[in-house]
């Protein structure tokens, strides 16, 4: 802080509204004690921005210091922290009027102005608020003591608080133009969040992480800077191991996302990622986005490589960077992108956003809606070029991610022609490469009427299950669906291309041509089996609902199945959480050209009160539990069973 001549201090009391929105601020609106230095940066940058505009109309603004800077000292030994900047500075009636009543808006001001005046556009677009967020110093300091020039005057004013009730002010003197805001500052308390802003690694770490793209350079120099400051060894991080020194800005400035496209490298997208995400594995792909018009914003997208280990955690650590004018206001924003593409890293720049008053909160808007749509879009579209480009590279993306592709089916209606267009399931047709919907389409035999597919734990057991059989004998492919969502995707993808998804395990199946239809003779055939379908149906009861002969079974003798607009055996389970006691009862299907099946029937027609068949109806029950690899209700009995048939038949 410059030296000042005093003169006769005046001190006013704060309005009721700015004592209220003090003690909000330094005890409960923020939740991040560092967001202060991000407050007071932005603030001298928006000083700068306004100096640049009145400028150009009026030069002598500059005093020939055309250096438009930032600058924060800091001293330990005094325990205070100085942000300084060369903008244009307040007057002593700007002064009482932006602090000492509740923070202005320099933008609002001159669009009103601009209204009154021939004030361009841009400019009035460039020009910042001067945030309330100014008290959010008093978080971090016990006095707060404000110097400023305006630029073009002489006369300097002098401000100083400790965030009570009151304020003084006083003429002093200033020999630059701009505004210097000391701090002196509160003891440090991790358990409040309160770091120690004397030291250098740690001031540069916040810097770096909510302004590093300031506009505007931002240099930090410590009076006792020849004495080397090291961060403890757990602390440190890796782009921080050479700290610049206080004649090196320590912001970029220049962020990625603003440079044109051909100037970046992959290594430089590979950087910036590795930087916002602490993920060191590649990136598969990147997302440039820009919107113009009424409403602007620029977003740079990551792809990784590897999905994050807690993807499919119930409340993953997940969301974009977002920015308001380079300047970072939340760093893990799950509103502009829906869940389903959680894996997404990168950032979003906007030029306005409208924020709670901590500016850590996005308020519910028209335009968080419309970024979401928009990077949804571009982000589904990219996929797809993917998919039809560079196969393989996009059967590596969904080999990480496809689970969490799938649950846009039933988040995201606008897009869910776009979702459909990339998913990918596995099928018969090859073992190794799962296939799009569209592709399987174009397999399709001329008299298959259906997409067919079955659910299951893997494709192991699904590929061994009676229930394809008929269907593998037509040489019909078969989607395996063995992922979890699988089955709440298809609550809601119910037809392709005017083909309807068919399920092979629920209602029936019937895959035979009216030639073939008019041999079977359905009708004799029911009326053959009626008493042992009945007898079944009474043995069973317990566990089964309905018997009856099947058209989807070829070498087995029996299936279990369930309606139409049930849930499948899979979703039944996990429902019921493996408990099969109170699994709801299925269908039994026969296979009426099995032996098994025709000896049966045989033996009940000669004597229906026969006890093997009582031995025969359980054991029949029990196989088709096992060829689904379902849990029997009672192995012991079962066992019984099988070995009192066994002791007859031997």
């Amino acid at each position: 802080m410059e030296d000042k001549i005093s003169a006769s201090d005046q001190t006013l009391a704060f309005q009721a509204e700015t004592r209220e929105l003090l003690n909000l601020m330094i005890h409960s609106l923020y939740t991040d004690k560092d967001i202060f230095l991000r407050e007071l940066i932005s603030n001298a940058s928006d000083a700068l921005d306004h100096l640049r505009f009145e400028a150009l109309t009026n030069p002598d603004l500059l005093e020939g210091d055309n250096k438009f800077e930032i600058y924060l000292d800091l001293d330990s030994k005094a325990q205070t922290l100085t942000i300084s900047d060369t903008g244009i500075g307040m007057s002593r009636k700007e002064l009482i009027h932006n602090i000492g009543t509740i923070a202005k808006s320099r933008s609002l001001e001159l669009r009103e102005k601009g209204r009154r005046a021939a004030i361009t556009e841009r400019e009035s677009e460039l020009i910042e608020r001067f945030r309330v967020g100014f008290y959010s110093a008093f978080m971090v300091a016990n006095k707060v003591t404000v110097l400023t020039r305006r630029a073009g005057e002489h006369i300097a004013t002098e401000w100083e608080s400790t965030g009570h009730s009151t304020y003084t002010i006083r003429e002093s003197v200033k020999l630059n133009r701009g505004t210097s805001i000391c701090l002196s500052l509160k003891p440090p308390v991790s358990e409040e969040g309160i770091g120690d802003y004397t030291i250098r690694w740690y001031l540069v770490t916040v810097i770096k992480k909510h302004s590093d793209y300031i506009g505007y350079p931002i240099f930090v120099k410590d009076k006792l800077e020849h004495v080397e400051q090291l961060a403890p060894s757990t602390s440190r991080r890796d782009d921080l191991f050479d700290i610049p020194t206080g004649d090196v800005p320590v912001n970029y400035m220049k962020p990625i996302w603003d440079r044109p496209q051909s100037e970046v490298r992959p290594e430089d997208h590979f950087e910036f990622y590795r930087h916002i995400s602490r993920d060191g594995s590649d990136l598969l792909n990147v997302i440039h986005c820009r919107a113009e018009g009424l409403f602007e914003y620029k977003a740079l997208l990551f792809i990784p490589q590897v999905a994050p280990y807690d993807l499919y955690y119930a409340t993953p650590n997940v969301g974009v960077h977002l920015f308001a004018k380079r300047v970072m206001i939340m760093e893990m924003c799950q509103d502009l992108l829906p869940r389903y593409l959680r894996f997404i890293r990168g950032i979003v720049d906007v030029g306005d956003l409208p924020l709670n008053i901590s500016c850590q909160r996005l308020q519910e808007d028209r335009h968080v809606n419309l970024i979401q749509k928009w990077l949804a879009r571009r982000t589904l579209d990219t996929l797809r070029e993917m998919l039809e480009n560079d196969p393989d590279k996009y059967l590596s993306f969904w080999a990480e991610f496809g689970q969490a592709i799938k649950e846009g089916i039933g988040l995201d209606y606008d897009n869910r022609d776009r979702i459909i267009s990339i998913l990918l399931f596995q099928s018969s047709n090859d073992i190794e490469k799962p296939t799009s919907l569209k592709d399987y389409v174009g397999r399709m035999k001329p008299d298959q009427e259906q997409i067919f597919y079955l659910a299951g734990e893997s494709r192991n057991l699904i590929e061994h299950s009676p229930l394809l059989e008929a269907v593998k004998d037509k040489g019909f492919e078969i989607l395996y669906l063995v992922d979890a969502v699988d089955e709440l995707l298809l609550q809601y993808l119910t037809k392709f291309n005017s083909k309807k998804l068919k399920s092979l395990e629920k209602g029936r199946i019937s895959l035979a041509t009216e030639e073939e239809r008019k041999q079977i003779q359905t009708k004799p055939q029911q009326e053959q089996y009626k008493d042992l379908l009945e007898f079944l149906q009474r043995e069973l009861h317990d566990y089964i609902k309905q018997v009856r002969l099947s058209e989807r079974l070829i070498s087995s003798p029996s299936c279990l199945v369930v309606e139409e607009h049930d849930f499948s055996l899979l979703m039944k389970h996990k429902l019921h959480r493996g408990k099969t006691d109170s699994i709801p009862r299925r269908v039994l299907e026969l296979n009426p050209g099995h032996h098994l099946i025709v000896r049966l029937q045989k033996r009940h027609q000669e004597n229906s009160e026969d006890p093997f068949l009582r031995d025969a109806a359980d054991l029949l029950f029990g196989l088709s539990l096992l060829a689904e690899d379902s849990e029997l209700p009672d192995p012991i009995q079962f066992s019984h069973t099988a070995s009192h048939i066994l002791a007859q038949v031997i």
